[in-house]
């Protein structure tokens, strides 16, 4: 019996599961995940892997907008992140805004963010939840409005006379996307494209609701 019982216990246990992030933390997290699976990833760290190891810390925006909201929501998460400003072409000038996390830090955020991804897609694809608590009510919607403005920040822009499309790459954010509009009240299509998926909501109504729904809240005066 003993060199069982010692073979037992020598056998490695199972890591138990990191705790759920809280509700503020996870739609910061879960929102800076939508932005990162918007876009391609970087020319520079073109191993991209799985979604989860997400750039090696590494994020490029053409757009200032993104790269400023993705600094706000790394801020707010404790997360270090330089910024580098690129200027290029003649006739055509364009910018790209390169973010990225130092390497000491980058094994943290990216367990953050993979942490907040996972959860925030379980929020919105796994409802609805009988007898849900009040929190959860309140959070789901907001975590389909961050799931929106990513989108709408970082995604493809497809406008139509009659639509307003993103073009994505990454079928289950586009799912979530899907979700996150019918949690907004807004029925949403998704289209295969060529290489892509585009989800799209109606001009009118539906794209005011998304729009007003995924805008920021105006700063507070000081």
């Amino acid at each position: 019996m003993a060199p069982e019982s010692a073979t037992l216990l020598d056998r490695p246990r199972r890591s138990s599961p990191p705790p759920p992030l809280d509700w503020l933390t996870l739609a910061d997290a879960f929102e800076v995940a939508c932005l990162l699976r918007c876009t391609p990833p970087p020319a520079a760290d073109a191993r991209r892997g799985d979604a989860g190891t997400y750039r090696g810390g590494i994020a490029e925006f053409n757009r200032q907008d993104t790269a400023h909201r993705m600094r706000q929501l790394l801020q707010r998460l404790d997360v270090p992140v330089e910024h580098e400003l690129t200027t290029g072409g003649l006739r055509r000038r364009y910018e790209l805004h390169r973010l990225s996390v130092p390497r000491e830090h980058r094994s943290a955020y990216a367990a953050m963010l993979e942490a907040g991804w996972r959860q925030g897609r379980r929020e919105l694809l796994g409802g609805p939840f009988p007898g849900a608590s009040t929190a959860r009510r309140v959070w789901r919607p907001r975590l389909a409005a961050a799931a929106w403005r990513a989108a709408l920040l970082a995604g493809g822009r497809h406008v139509r006379r009659h639509s307003l499309g993103i073009r994505l790459a990454d079928r289950d954010l586009a799912a979530v996307l899907v979700r996150s509009a019918a949690l907004l009240e807004v029925p949403a299509v998704l289209r295969p494209g060529s290489g892509c998926f585009l989800v799209s909501v109606a001009n009118g109504a539906h794209r005011a609701r998304i729009t007003e729904s995924a805008a920021l809240a105006p700063a507070a005066a000081c």
